[in-house]
């Protein structure tokens, strides 16, 4: 299957930080994780963006189940791990929600199927 690579604004950040969240999620098994992202990294990329950067993100069989039109940083992270070989076969199989709040801390949760 042939994917075009989308390079959206946030895309250098989250390929950088790829392997990071990658290991969030497969770690998110267990336990939610929490990452700490770098505000003048983030903010270097939209330098005339008002307001916040946070975002809430439901993955479910490598698509969001939640509306993320009006959030850019949002999409450009789930083409990345849609883009992705790990990532790609993490949110197949899974149940995520990630979110980063107004202090750029990454939130990644697995959410588990109700048996």
């Amino acid at each position: 299957m042939y994917s075009a690579v989308v390079t959206g604004k946030y895309a250098p950040l989250w390929s950088k930080y790829r392997p990071a969240i990658l290991k969030l999620l497969i770690d998110s098994a267990s336990e939610p994780q929490t990452y700490k992202l770098m505000p003048h990294e983030i903010k270097s990329m939209d330098e005339k963006k008002k307001g916040s950067f946070s975002f809430n993100l439901h993955i479910a069989e490598r698509k969001a189940v939640n509306n993320i039109k009006d959030s850019e940083i949002a999409q450009d992270l789930l083409n990345m791990l849609q883009q992705s070989k790990k990532g790609s076969e993490l949110i197949q199989a899974n149940r995520f929600e990630i979110s980063m709040d107004k202090h750029f801390q990454l939130q990644v949760t697995q959410i588990k199927s109700e048996q």
